[in-house]
């Protein structure tokens, strides 16, 4: 049975349709990109997924014992954001409030959560330095150890290496692919970066005139050509 399964899902705004007919399934383990062109979907399908806005049509199915406070979500960082006055401490901690429910304090075990997320992350130098003052990089790795603190079972990420260098894109697909190989999370991820899906992805979601859902194997053996390709793709 699989982990998350979308059933001819029609997606939207105000009864506008962006997508539609979209069917895939994702099992526990995969690393799942979504790739396409500005406009194609793929944020409204992220928001979907967590339960942000509904679909207009379809259904979105949790399996495997999926459950909403297992998903930790990385979101597109804004330029106010990277300003916010807390500590890395501070943030990362508050990946855990769903687990607090009624609860208005942060107890033993989900403060060794976090400080393990921090860890994994390669943050534990940083805990008490505001996050303000840290590099697009290392912000990045701080928002990510957040959701880590959400994610029992799987990883949403929308951009997530979207205007860091080359060094610190490269660091933080490590992690990501070390979360999915190392410790079994689930990964979806939207990415423009063709090359680097292709790198890592055990599947491909393609949004746009027509729609590709498959392994990268698959992908890279023709549905480039058959759904009219994102660019040069090297190997």
């Amino acid at each position: 049975m699989s982990q998350l399964a979308c059933k001819n899902l029609t997606l939207g705004y105000d009864s506008r349709a962006i997508l539609s007919g979209l069917s895939f399934e994702v099992g526990a383990g995969d690393y799942l990109c979504v790739i396409g062109e500005n406009g194609s979907g793929k944020t409204t399908l992220m928001k979907t997924l967590l339960g942000l806005q509904a679909p207009l049509s379809g259904k979105i199915i949790r399996g495997r014992g999926l459950r909403p406070n297992e998903i930790g979500y990385l979101p597109q960082q804004t330029e106010a954001q990277k300003d916010f006055p807390a500590s890395v401490w501070e943030i990362v901690l508050s990946g855990c409030q769903g687990r607090c429910g009624a609860r208005p304090f942060y107890n033993k075990a989900e403060k060794r959560t976090a400080q393990k997320a921090i860890e994994k992350m390669g943050l534990a130098r940083l805990t008490s330095r505001s996050y303000r003052e840290l590099s697009g990089g290392q912000q990045q790795r701080v928002l990510l150890a957040r959701a880590l603190c959400a994610a029992g079972k799987m990883l949403l990420l929308d951009e997530p290496v979207s205007g860091l260098d080359p060094k610190a894109s490269a660091g933080l697909y490590k992690l990501i692919e070390e979360l999915n190989r190392r410790d079994g999370i689930t990964v979806i991820m939207i990415s423009h970066d063709v090359e680097a899906a292709l790198s890592y992805a055990s599947h491909i979601l393609s949004l746009g005139r027509r729609v590709f859902f498959g392994t990268r194997e698959e992908y890279l053996s023709g549905a480039r050509e058959r759904i009219g390709g994102e660019g040069g793709i090297k190997r």
